[in-house]
This record gives C-alpha cells, structure tokens and sequence, in this order.
C-alpha cells in the first residue's frame, strides 16, 4: 500500500512539471514526460526513447569505461564519446616517439584502430522497478543472481533514497578500440583555462569501435572479432541548431544532490569544497611546474592532471554558484515550512530535528575521511608502502617477489614530483586536522626533524621502497615508510565507515531521506520530483539557450572557429592548434561544413542548451526533437556546477560540442572522411 501511495505522488507531481528543464528522467517512466517534451518540440514516441520490446534510443547510448557516456553512430559500433572521456586510453597508448595526445590519431583502416587493455563499454539491457518484489522478501542479491544466469550483469540501484528499487541489467563489451582522436590542441582547446567557461572552442570528442564475436555477443579482444553491430545507432544532423531548438540529452549522469537539508549545503560550500580546492591547487600548481620542464613528464601526468583539475575547478565555481543562489538561506526557509506542515504528523514532527542530529554526530568523521584521501592519502609512496607491506606478509612472498613489485612501481615513479607533494600535503594535513585526532606521534616526529618539509626528506632519502637492490623481505616490516604510513592504519579504518559518495549518504543520515522523501511528496504537491543521479541511464530535456552571464553581457548560444583563431597562441601548449586549422581558416576553406552564423561565413564549434546535467554526462548525445544527433555533452558553465545540489534554470547550462564541427575536424584536420561515410547524414 505504501509503494503505490508513493507511485501516486510521485506521478501527480512529475505531470505538473518541473521548473523549467530541470530533470534527470528515468526513461523506463519517460512517458509521463511525453507531453510536456512533444510542447517543447520533441517529436518521437516514449517506445522510441525506451523499449525493451524492440529497438530503441537507450540502445545506442553505453556507459562508456565505467564513468563516462558513449554513442553509436554508425551500424558496425563506431561510437562517439569526450576526448576528456577517451583521455586515459590515448595517454595509455602514447609514448615520445607516438604523441597521440600531442599529435591526435586517426586509423586509416580497420587494422590500424589500436585495442585499449583494461577499457570497457556497457549497454542497458533494461531496467526494472522491484521494489513490490523487495517489500514482498525477494532479496536483491538474488534478483540480480537470477540476471546474471542470462549472461548478463546486473545492479540493483535506490531511487528517491530507498522509496523504489530499481534492477539495472548490463551487456559489457571488452573489446573496444581506439579509431581517432583530434590532437589535444582541438580535443583539449583551452586546457584548464577554459574548463567550464563559455564562450568555449573545444572539439571535445574521440571516437572508437566496439567489437564482438561472431554471434554479436560481448566477448574478450580477439583479433578474430568483428565490429559490434548496435541494435539502434544515431543518425546526424547537419542542419544545424538556433536559439529555442528542443535538445534532448541521454546518458548516465553521477551523482545529484537535490533534496538534501541545508546542513549538508552548509557543508560542501563552507567546510567540504574549500579544503578540497586548496589542496588541489597546491598539487597542481607542482605537477604543471614539472610538466613545463619535460614533454616525458607532461604525457605521463597528463591523465593525472587532467582529473585533478576536472573537479577542483567544479568545486571552485560549486561555492560561487551555490553563495550566489544563497541556497543554504533558501534551503532554511524551505525547511521551515516544511516543520510547520509537519508539526500536526507525529511521524513526521521530529524529522529534521533527528537529520541535523545525525549530521552532527558524523560530520567531524567525514571530513577527516576527505581530508586524508585529499592530502596524505594522493602521495604514491605513501601507498605503495601500505601495499609492498601487505604483500610482504603473504605466504609465499620472497626477496625476488617484493623486489619485483618496488621495480614494477618504480618504473613509471616520479620522485621529484611525489616528494613535494608529500611536503604540501603532510604539511596541510597537520594544519588542517583536529589535533586531538592526530596519529600518535606523528606531530612530534616531525617537529623533531624541523618541520614537514625536513621529516619528508629524511623519509625519502632512508627507505629502501625505492630501491630494488637494496629491499628484501625482511627489511619491509622494518622500513621508516611503512612505519610512516602504518601510523595512518587508525584513521584508514575508521574511514571506510564513511566511504561513501556524499555526507548524506552515510546510513545514519541517509535512514532518514526515505521518510523525508515521503514527507515531502505529501507535503510539497507542486514539486516534480525525479530521483537523483546515481549513475544509472537517465534523460533530460530542454533547449539551445544562451543566458545574462551579468548585467548587460548576454552570452549567446553558439561559439564558431572565429573564436578559436582568436585564441590560438603558439607559445601556450593548450592554444597552439594545428597549422592545417589556421591555413583553412585563412583560405575560409570549410567545405561543406562552412555555414552562415550570426552573418559570418564560418564554422560553430560549440553550443549551450538548457539541460540538466551532472559528471557522467560527458559523452552524452544531445539530439533533437527528431532524434537526430545534433551534439557531445561535455560540461557546464561555471556557474552552473551547483545544479548537483540546486538547479537555476537562468543560468545553468550544459555545452555540446556541436556534431558538425565533429565531422569537420574528422574530415579536413584528421583526414579520415571514410569514417563520416559509415555515419547516416541526415
């Protein structure tokens, strides 16, 4: 009774709409969307969208690598994606002498795409609500038992925080290979510079293909398997997009916040988000210095650089956007009615009374757990030492085994850069930490070397965890790195009881989401309500929009190759482009991707659209009301960050680079045309 009471509130409040586009839509239940999309432009069915009686959208659209979104675009498994998402497979596959970064790739034939070890892509068989089943005592490991005995993987995930159940089956296909990447001075346009500011110019795409064995099935790379042929993939549009076109994203956004009480706000803007940034600033400020001197350095860190940078600028534009809304304040008021309505509900009297008491009792803990994973715990040796130390406690570890390990780790070990971060970051966790929680001695060791930086260099220059020679199992246990890093078991451990992704989902908080989720439903009856991101296929709608990026500055929604030449700078490496760019640009010898914008001759690069979105979504296909792929999700304005905890529906935008400056640096800068002849062109 009580699951259908909550199905009912959740259906009246989604046909009511949610403000503007906000949204992360389910697409099993799209088709209480269907109206309101179909007003706006959308010109498809729900079964289009979602069907697991025939081919459909979903079925083209893959969880690309475990934390990106991928699509297909052609019949035999080319799939489109980030160059950000695709990052890690080019630097894996790079050295000096082949750049791929650096350079780009592009295969010429089927021979030449390069398999990517380790890398993966999952397809959503379907999705199913159990939670009638869970409440009748099915147990969900044995639901997804049942779906893996077909072949396939399976999750059960929570929505609306326990309210629903829902079980995600997964086809996982391991043979995937790189087929072309633009070089990082289009795929990475502006480095960090322009990560998550508009007007951007970036052509953040690189393409590979699925295979599968004979039968089409998933299977491990084989040079006998043939390219996967997707049940659905995505025609193109080159017809281009303008102000007020519909714009439909689909894909696997990570991780939302919506409903959250104003203590967990209060949190990532005053205390999670500001430490979070400092420490990152002072990692990265020693890794680009490094990367400055050496282009070995600048590949090898170039991933690692790359996703530091990624969530401490986030982070940065969070605060702002969330101090700009005042959504803490807001949140309170919010909140305050919320307790007057519930005053007269005996279940519901004292249920933010007892949420603020649980963030109370877990907060302190939490943070430490973010403090040291920010800090001690990003310095290499540091883990290294944790796991040279528990192999070496095995059965059957040996002289040669752990010598074998500390080589395996010193091959690719930059000291020069590890140590100062272990300065920084030893230093910042001393400072920073509640001192009555300090590791026993650790405060007085230090200050018996005379400070951080003297104790990391007496730590470095006496262990033998960077010396195959000289280490032997038996000095392991005796070594001063491990007995440095063994002083943190205390904190480790006590940490893996807050391992979780936010401060609310710590059980003891998050126990109290699933009443207030009710509550709210009961109460707030104007309110759409749709479960936050977790990582599971989702979809979201709205449309080409700029914005008023302050008083009198319109930011229109669509920046051209005029903005790029207006950039380009050949003494900075992410503003050097390719001299084949500049040379068309100076002839104007676009071909047939030369279109008229704004009055100009030239070509757009990049669009923004209404959408929400979250991490996850890089990757993601934005298509319009026909279906047809118009774009790549690839990130948000700055101060659209805090759409994770609060949606503005003025100002939060997410940018695409457009499909058709895709196909225009695959056709003129990669010379791989005959890839475009395998994609359907509308």
């Amino acid at each position: 009774m009580l699951k259908k009471l909550f199905l009912s509130v959740v259906l009246s409040c989604t046909l009511l709409g949610a403000s503007a586009d906000e949204g992360m839509w389910l697409p099993s239940l799209i088709g209480s969307r269907i109206k309101d999309m179909r007003k706006k432009g959308f010109r498809l069915t729900a079964e289009d969208v979602y069907s697991v009686n025939k081919a459909s959208l979903k079925d083209a659209v893959v969880l690309f690598g475990g934390g990106c979104t991928g699509e297909y675009v052609s019949e035999e498994g080319l799939l489109l994606t980030n160059h950000h998402c695709g990052y890690g497979s080019i630097q894996q596959l790079s050295s000096v002498e082949h750049d791929y970064l650096t350079n780009g790739f592009w295969a010429k034939s089927r021979g030449e795409e390069l398999p990517v070890p380790g890398l993966s892509v999952k397809r959503l068989v379907r999705m199913e609500d159990i939670t009638e089943r869970i409440a009748a005592g099915e147990k969900a490991q044995d639901i997804v038992a049942a779906a893996r005995k077909e072949g396939y993987d399976a999750a059960v995930e929570q929505m609306y925080y326990g309210n629903q159940q829902f079980l995600f089956v997964y086809e996982i296909f391991r043979d995937v290979r790189l087929v072309g990447a633009p070089p990082s001075s289009i795929g990475k346009f502006g480095g960090d510079t322009d990560n998550w500011i508009w007007p951007r110019h970036t052509g953040d795409f690189s393409i590979f293909r699925v295979y599968a064995d004979e039968n089409n099935r998933p299977a491990t790379y084989s040079k006998d398997n043939k390219p996967y042929r997707p049940a659905r993939h995505f025609s193109i549009s080159t017809k281009g997009v303008g102000e007020g076109d519909f714009t439909m994203i689909y894909g696997f956004p990570g991780n939302t916040q919506e409903y959250v009480i104003s203590d967990a706000v209060k949190y990532v803007a005053e205390v999670s988000d500001p430490m979070k940034i400092a420490l990152r600033t002072k990692r990265l400020d020693i890794i680009s210095a490094e990367q400055a001197k050496s282009a070995e350095v600048r590949i090898a860190y170039a991933a690692v650089h790359a996703s530091i940078a990624n969530a401490w600028k986030k982070w940065q534009g969070e605060v702002l956007g969330l101090q700009r809304l005042g959504t803490v304040e807001s949140k309170q008021a919010y909140e305050k009615k919320f307790a007057q309505w519930a005053q007269s509900k005996p279940e519901y009297a004292s249920l933010l009374d007892s949420m603020r008491v649980a963030y109370k009792g877990v907060e302190q803990e939490y943070y430490i757990r973010e403090l040291y994973s920010e800090s001690v715990g990003t310095v290499s040796v540091f883990n290294f030492a944790r796991t040279l130390s528990a192999a070496a406690g095995k059965e059957g570890a040996t002289d040669e085994s752990i010598k074998a390990q500390v080589a395996k780790f010193s091959a690719d070990y930059n000291r020069t850069i590890d140590e100062q971060i272990a300065v920084e970051m030893l230093g910042e966790f001393l400072q920073r930490m509640p001192q009555e929680r300090l590791p026993e001695g650790l405060k007085q060791d230090v200050e018996s070397k005379g400070g951080a930086k003297a104790y990391v260099e007496w730590l470095y220059s006496a262990t033998n965890l960077l010396s195959s020679d000289k280490i032997t199992l038996q000095s392991v246990a005796d070594d001063v790195m491990v007995t440095f890093a063994q002083r943190f078991n205390p904190i480790i451990e006590n940490s893996r009881k807050y391992a979780y992704r936010n401060l609310s989902n710590v059980p003891s908080i998050e126990k109290w989401y699933r009443p207030y989720m009710r509550a709210l439903r009961e109460w707030d009856k104007n309110r759409a309500f749709y479960p936050d991101a977790n990582l599971t296929l989702r979809v979201a709608y709205g449309s080409v929009a700029g914005y008023e990026y302050a008083d009198a500055e319109y930011h229109h929604p669509v920046s051209t190759i005029d903005g790029i030449i207006a950039k380009d700078d050949p003494n900075i490496y992410d503003y050097n482009i390719p001299q084949s760019l500049r040379d068309i640009y100076a002839k104007k010898d676009y071909g047939r991707w030369g279109v008229d914008v704004n009055g100009r001759y030239s070509v757009p690069v990049c669009f923004l659209a209404t959408n929400h979105t979250s991490g996850g979504n890089s990757g993601s296909p934005i298509i319009n009301g026909r279906g047809e792929l118009i774009g790549i999700n690839f990130d948000r304005t700055w101060r659209s960050t805090m759409s994770d905890i609060e949606f503005d529906p003025s100002i939060c935008r997410n940018i695409s680079v457009d499909i058709r400056y895709v196909l225009f640096v695959i056709d003129r800068i990669g010379g791989a045309g005959y890839l475009i002849e395998e994609m359907d062109l509308k």
